[in-house]
């Protein structure tokens, strides 16, 4: 089904019972605002990513979820980072009881209701498993619904960057440039990220795991 508002399938499956509810406005104000610094209009951001202007003003204003390749395309036109979506105020944690022993620096541990989430149009959620911004690495807890997929209509993503991932339940195609891995719960994959891919649940069931992008903005390449 398509929804008629925009270029993508509409999903139709809510991801359930997880926490941390995503405030689109949020997001989609932080890509406006990085829009307009860029200088970039509705118009040359939305042929650079290859959707449509309408698309990208929905985006922004909170009333259309990106799919994963959208979103990715939009934060790498941008300039953005993934940590710079999730990045808002969180609470603080509860103070930790008196201990003898010195506070490790570098050390940051998030519970559940502490993490922040991105609902993604095509049934894929992320949620970053640390507190803070990390500029290396995207460290994500992420849900494929039964039906769900990193992009709509088969599309393949490529970015700068290597991904690490283990499944911890439900079943999930790693599409590669020509070659197709089905993982289920255990399984885990590694793969550059300038790798055409497409991750999809072909299963009966949501799909959890544990997913580690590395070097997104290309450092490793630049001189």
């Amino acid at each position: 089904m398509t929804n008629a508002d925009t270029d993508e399938p509409t999903f139709r499956g809510p991801v359930r019972d997880l926490p941390a509810v995503t405030e689109h406005k949020e997001i989609g104000a932080r890509l406006r605002a990085q829009r307009r610094k860029t200088g970039k209009t509705l118009r040359t951001l939305a042929a650079e990513v290859g959707v449509s202007p309408s698309l990208i003003s929905q985006i922004e204003t909170g009333r259309s979820k990106a799919s994963v390749n959208t979103l990715y395309a939009i934060v790498d036109r941008l300039g953005l980072s993934l940590d710079d979506l999730f990045d808002r105020k969180i609470s603080a944690p509860a103070p930790s009881p008196p201990s003898s022993e010195p506070a490790a620096s570098g050390i940051s541990v998030c519970s559940p209701d502490q993490r922040q989430t991105i609902d993604l149009e095509t049934g894929v959620q992320w949620q970053r498993l640390t507190r803070g911004t990390d500029a290396e690495v995207d460290f994500l807890f992420v849900v494929y619904e039964v039906g769900g997929a990193s992009s709509a209509n088969g599309k393949f993503v490529r970015h700068h960057g290597r991904e690490y991932g283990i499944i911890q339940s439900g079943r999930l195609r790693v599409s590669l440039g020509f070659q197709s891995y089905e993982l289920g719960p255990g399984d885990s994959i590694s793969f550059e990220s300038s790798t055409p891919h497409r991750l999809e649940n072909i299963g009966d069931e949501p799909v959890h795991a544990i997913w580690f992008s590395l070097d997104r903005h290309g450092s490793r390449d630049a001189d």
